[in-house]
């Protein structure tokens, strides 16, 4: 369990660096403990599912830009 103090610290760094951090934190643990991760075979087969749809029809796929505006919209 983080220490105040380490709270403290880590929110400190910018949205950027925090995401980053995230990011190395789970690379260490998938990196050291791959089996903890895995996905469900219920998980792989609706993977596989949702990709063979796009493969399929990719017009419906959605641009990261507007599934971020509709997120993230911006304020006035």
């Amino acid at each position: 369990m983080p220490t105040p103090a380490a709270i403290t610290e880590y929110m400190k760094l910018s949205v950027s660096e925090r995401i980053q951090l995230v990011e190395d934190i789970w690379d260490s643990i998938t990196a050291e403990a791959p089996d903890t991760v895995a996905l469900s075979e219920a998980q792989k087969i609706e993977l596989h599912r949702r990709l063979a749809e796009h493969r399929a029809d990719p017009s419906t796929a959605i641009p990261w830009e507007q599934v971020r505006s509709k997120l993230f919209p911006s304020k006035p």
